[in-house]
């Protein structure tokens, strides 16, 4: 009896086969992987995407929130899409997945980006940092309410984080911010915003 083996995508053919079905599709070592984030974590990036839109609306920053993006990494066969993205109208124009595919390549396209770790929290904190690094996005947070990721993430007692890593000479910096701390955000510097605002928007 043979097995049929699944049929590896590359980046292009994962655009191409996207289903149309509303749902969330990450490309994961040439294979399409629905995400399905639970309410929690939708809660949290409602919350996060209301506040940097009051936030970059004030200040008159030519950003913005789109609705759903891809990332198209460095990685061959693989494409993300973050929880949450704010975008750079004026750079974004010299991307060249952008118009075509709704997805972006360089890292000057975006401003910020933001991971809501659930159960692979090993994605968030090794393969996609590494990629959103490489690519030069100049700000990664990865949100952490589950509180599930390794020690030496998040550190002990393990509580919900959220690091704040901020590229500087090509490589993450990261900031560990907890309960009544104000995130302090090189794209936002004037936002105030505490780790515990954040985790209790998912309450």
């Amino acid at each position: 009896m043979t097995q049929a083996v699944p049929k590896y995508l590359s980046f292009e053919e994962y655009l191409e086969q996207y289903p149309e079905d509303g749902g969330r599709y990450e490309l994961i070592d040439g294979r399409m992987i629905e995400v399905l984030p639970i309410a929690d974590h939708e809660d949290i990036g409602g919350f996060l995407s209301g506040t940097l839109f009051v936030e970059y609306t004030r200040l008159q920053l030519p950003y913005f929130i789109p609705r759903s993006c891809g990332v198209k990494p460095h990685r061959e066969a693989t494409g993300y899409i973050p929880d949450v993205i704010v975008l750079n109208r004026d750079t974004i124009v010299n991307d060249p997945y952008w118009k075509k595919a709704s997805s972006i390549t360089l890292g000057e396209s975006a401003c910020l980006v933001i991971e809501i770790v659930s159960n692979n929290w090993r994605d968030d904190y090794i393969k996609k940092f590494d990629d959103y690094e490489a690519l030069g996005f100049p700000e990664y947070w990865i949100i952490e309410y589950l509180a599930k990721g390794s020690a030496r993430f998040i550190a002990t007692p393990k509580t919900p984080t959220i690091s704040v890593c901020h590229l500087i000479d090509g490589e993450y910096q990261v900031n560990l911010f907890k309960g009544n701390q104000t995130i302090i955000s090189p794209t936002f510097p004037e936002l105030d915003l505490t780790a515990a605002q954040i985790f209790q928007a998912q309450k």
